[in-house]
């Protein structure tokens, strides 16, 4: 039996969670999230760009951790709001807002603007122990709706529409969102290169030297 390569998922949202366990189904790749730990840390996403977050992220869980771990800092740009929310996104209406606040305020900003194109962009980090890391990006464009549309999803999906398959992210099955989606761009690049990326870990993680304990 092949042996897995534990990566821990950089957050406790089990939407990214099962996204990425879907993506990567049938790779010899255990994902945990931080739920399966003791509470570590929380990072504080201060960065200026998704590129900082996310490597923020993983970089310091690895290093908590010991394991190689993946981040991603997304984000909804908008070009009516000079590309806000941003790496705001999260927090657009404030801290410990919910998604349903952080999309109402979106609706209201948008509702006198007449350009609704928008972007999804994507930063993935994989990092391990020493601080070395590999990145992945990418970026999936669509319309902001006027109203939410569909169940499926998180955060800004109900008001995402995507034009190619005439749905919002929030009506898309996951496997429909996984193959157009800003995360799943990413994941599938990560993913067509996994053979590389297991030879790279085998070269950048630590070992960790065994010894006796003796009493």
């Amino acid at each position: 039996m092949k042996q897995l390569t534990t990566i821990v998922l950089a957050t406790t949202n089990k939407g990214k969670k099962k996204e990425i366990q879907n993506i990567l189904k049938g790779f010899p790749v255990l994902i945990k999230s931080l739920d399966d730990f003791g509470p570590i840390p929380e990072v504080i996403e201060d960065g200026n760009t998704f590129d900082d977050n996310a490597y923020k992220k993983a970089s310091f869980t690895a290093r908590v951790l010991g394991y190689p771990a993946i981040a991603d800092d997304s984000g909804l740009a908008v070009e009516a709001l000079n590309g806000d929310p941003g790496v705001f996104s999260a927090r657009y209406a404030g801290e410990n807002k919910t998604d349903e606040q952080n999309l109402q305020k979106l609706l209201h900003e948008m509702k006198e603007k007449t350009n609704k194109n928008a972007a999804f962009k994507c930063v993935m980090s994989l990092a391990v122990p020493t601080g070395a890391a590999l990145t992945y990006e990418a970026e999936c464009r669509g319309i902001i709706t006027d109203k939410p549309l569909g169940q499926n999803g998180f955060g800004y999906d109900p008001v995402f529409y995507y034009p190619a398959l005439k749905k919002t992210f929030a009506q898309l099955t996951l496997e429909e969102k996984n193959k157009v989606s800003h995360r799943g761009k990413a994941l599938m690049e990560f993913a067509a290169e996994f053979d590389k990326v297991l030879i790279w870990l085998n070269q950048n993680m630590p070992v960790f030297e065994k010894f006796d304990c003796k009493g």
